[in-house]
């Protein structure tokens, strides 16, 4: 199937008991066994089936989930979360222990970063971040005790690429585990497990949900990979609830549709910022003035909905910006429906220190704009309007 009937079929089925058409919310915390063997049989691994719903395979509705994003991504199978935080740290505390060392894309998501720097470094983890954008780099970052390469492309919120598979390629020379934050860009316009990647995590709040509804993360890679993570995921509790796994499997029958939209409004909002004077920089992988823009054009089919970009008078005139928008709406996260404007350096990235801020490329006059699918005439006009105020 092509990836948009994916996106309505895979992992939907009939339910049997009483001829649902669309998967159920199994609205339950536990199972019933048919006798007492087969509980125990199920608790020990020995016969598939449900228990608990903290407790992989958790319920019918994760599992359809599941199967849905691992076909869109094309993965083997995959494991959901209760936010994209508790996905990224069910990937590191399962294959991480002390001595190891993580190289990590150096924009980041800002809990992204604070997990790396601030907990994971208390556990004897090492962790060094890294320009992915440049290969020389990630080699140069190599330690005989690298287990993990973490990249986030394009990154939050710089909008910097980076090359997946010549990473990657980097990470199987010495046995290291390569996994890609894939949350910006979607299986829609990014397969980072055909560019070699290991695993794949998202933050289903933004793309995958759609509709700033809903908490929620999901892994997907090999089998092999995700059984390992059970342990973690067991013990530790970070469990999907079920109604966030339904609006997840509702979101992703319209993933593509939208994202074709957010792109091409993207493009063009893009666009319109780059001919203003009140602008010095936009950052859109569509873009050929993008810095890693012909990489973004190998690796990527479509260029998605973040633009970052910098005005002039630095954070007193982006405040003035986002505080005449009347469409566009000031709040953090991304990958609404409709257009989200926000200030990262005194929001989303507000944990991370000045100093290591300015040395990321997130300066004060830096805003990221997640372009929705409204009619990009009107978004536009919106952000004139506010411009011309500033």
């Amino acid at each position: 199937m092509k990836f948009g009937t994916q996106c309505v079929h895979a992992g939907e089925a009939s339910d049997h008991s009483y001829g649902s058409h669309i998967t159920p919310i199994y609205q339950t915390s536990t199972f019933v066994f048919d006798n007492a063997e087969q509980g125990a049989a199920r608790f020990a691994g020995e016969e598939e089936g449900y228990t608990y719903a903290r407790i992989v395979p958790n319920t019918p509705t994760h599992a359809a989930l599941v199967d849905k994003i691992a076909a869109l991504e094309g993965a083997e199978t995959g494991q959901t979360f209760s936010s994209g935080m508790a996905a990224i740290t069910a990937v590191a505390l399962s294959q991480l222990e002390r001595g190891d060392h993580l190289i990590s894309t150096d924009v980041v998501y800002g809990s992204t970063y604070g997990l790396f720097a601030s907990i994971l470094t208390r556990f004897g983890i090492e962790v060094s971040f890294v320009d992915t954008s440049y290969l020389e780099k990630v080699r140069n970052s190599l330690r005989k005790n690298t287990k993990m390469i973490f990249l986030e492309t394009p990154a939050n919120p710089t909008m910097t690429v980076c090359d997946i598979e010549a990473i990657c390629e980097i990470a199987r020379e010495i046995d290291a585990l390569s996994v890609v934050d894939n949350t910006f860009a979607t299986p829609r316009f990014q397969r980072a497990l055909k560019l070699g990647a290991d695993v794949v995590v998202h933050s289903c709040t933004k793309y995958v949900g759609g509709h700033a509804d809903l908490l929620g993360g999901v892994v997907v890679g090999r089998k092999e990979f995700v059984e390992s993570m059970i342990p973690v995921v067991n013990y530790t509790g970070g469990t999907m609830g079920t109604h966030e796994a339904w609006l997840c499997i509702r979101g992703l029958k319209t993933l593509h549709l939208r994202m074709e939209k957010h792109a091409s409004n993207a493009m063009k909002v893009a666009e319109f910022l780059e001919g203003r004077p009140e602008i010095e920089w936009v950052r859109y992988p569509g873009l050929t003035s993008h810095p890693q823009y012909e990489i973004a054009k190998k690796q990527m089919s479509g260029f998605g909905g973040m633009i970052a970009f910098g005005i002039k008078g630095g954070i007193d005139a982006g405040r003035k910006l986002m505080n005449s928008v009347e469409l566009c709406t000031l709040t953090v996260s991304l990958g609404s429906v409709d257009t989200l404007i926000q200030h990262p350096a005194s929001m989303t990235h507000a944990n991370v220190p000045g100093e290591v801020r300015t040395k990321m490329g997130i300066t004060n006059g830096l805003v990221r704009l997640s372009v929705g699918i409204e009619e990009p005439e009107d978004i536009i006009a919106d952000l004139d309007q506010a411009l011309k105020k500033v």
